[in-house]
């Protein structure tokens, strides 16, 4: 297939796309570039890419295509409730517009990137794709919103699928440290403590970066009948954790690493275990690592890529850079390229 990948210099995206190529398609890429030079270790080799902000993009830009995944977006909660309208533009109305410009363009295709977050706070016992959603900030109530409104847009030429991706983890060259399990292993490699702050009882559902990749995969290669118009937690029960469980994990694989949860900040009501039988049941769908492993393999990268304070907290934490991009004259206020800076 001819697949566009938005996104595809971000966190996942620059994980996703080689696997894509990797199967025989063929990707371009579409990103605006906040986070191009965010990378750990050797440039990664991006496709083709055009270069454009997700407001901006046209009919004509989609021509051709026979899919579109669709991974852009101001991706974390901080920055959510720090700027809520810009991640409401971003992340709910230039992805309907995306969505339909793409059904106006022929891509039969659309693969949106949704989160387990838009179950919020699910108390006891496992969530399926029929649980109520509760979305507890401005970045998952985006995501509900656009599952909503692309949905309405569905028919025998336009079948959307909405993959509710488990919290992330794992090395990728465009490093994401603002995400639990790289955050928890970074603070261990670099201070020699794993802390965690609030009171380590939530429950946070893991899924690594590779495995989202295979999970997308899988899904622009299923059948239609299989993905047209449905929701489908990614994700594997065996990484449904605590975050006290999660930071043992990492304390277990950092050498010397000293384990403290301080419980200053109380418990997050962000606490949910999730169900991923669906997607297995469908497409015979299994993840393929675990939190463990995960924290091994970011360990041996911080490592041995030369991890340091400031490109951990500032490059790699997407609050940060974003800010520094702004305080620089490179952003506006609404999150768009200043032309001198292009």
């Amino acid at each position: 297939m001819r697949v566009l990948v938005t996104g595809h210099q971000g966190y996942l995206g620059t994980v996703m796309v080689p696997i894509l190529q990797a199967a025989g398609h063929d990707v371009t890429g579409l990103d605006c570039g906040f986070f191009a030079e965010c990378v750990l270790g050797p440039e990664p080799k991006d496709p083709p890419g055009i270069r454009v902000d997700l407001r901006d993009v046209t009919v004509d830009q989609l021509v051709g295509f026979d899919a579109v995944i669709h991974l852009a977006a101001l991706s974390n909660d901080p920055l959510g409730a720090l700027a809520p309208q810009i991640t409401y533009d971003i992340n709910h109305h230039a992805s309907v517009r995306l969505a339909r410009s793409a059904k106006a363009a022929g891509v039969r295709r659309f693969l949106y990137a949704s989160t387990c977050s838009v179950y919020g706070a699910a108390g006891d016992g496992l969530v399926t794709e029929d649980a109520p959603l509760q979305p507890l900030t401005p970045y998952a109530e985006s995501k509900v919103r656009v599952e909503d409104d692309v949905a309405a847009l569905a028919d025998e030429s336009f079948s959307p699928v909405f993959l509710r991706n488990a919290t992330a983890f794992g090395f990728s060259p465009r490093l994401r440290a603002d995400i639990v399990l790289n955050n928890l292993v970074g603070h261990a490699v670099l201070t020699g403590e794993v802390r965690v702050l609030s009171d380590g009882t939530p429950w946070r559902p893991l899924v690594h970066a590779r495995d989202i990749a295979a999970a997308f995969l899988a899904a622009m290669e299923a059948p239609i009948s299989k993905i047209h118009c449905t929701a489908y937690n990614v994700g594997s029960e065996a990484n449904n954790l605590t975050v006290a469980d999660i930071a043992q994990s990492v304390a277990d694989v950092v050498p010397g690493a000293k384990l403290s949860i301080t419980g200053e900040t109380g418990s997050d009501p962000r606490s949910y275990q999730v169900d991923f039988s669906a997607f297995r049941r469908a497409l015979g769908f299994e993840t393929s690592w675990s939190v463990r492993d995960g924290a091994a393999e970011l360990f041996e990268a911080y490592v041995s890529e030369g991890l340091t304070e400031h490109t951990f907290t500032r490059r790699f934490t997407r609050l940060p850079h974003l800010d520094s991009l702004r305080a620089s004259g490179s952003l506006d206020e609404s999150m768009r390229w200043v032309k001198a800076a292009v």
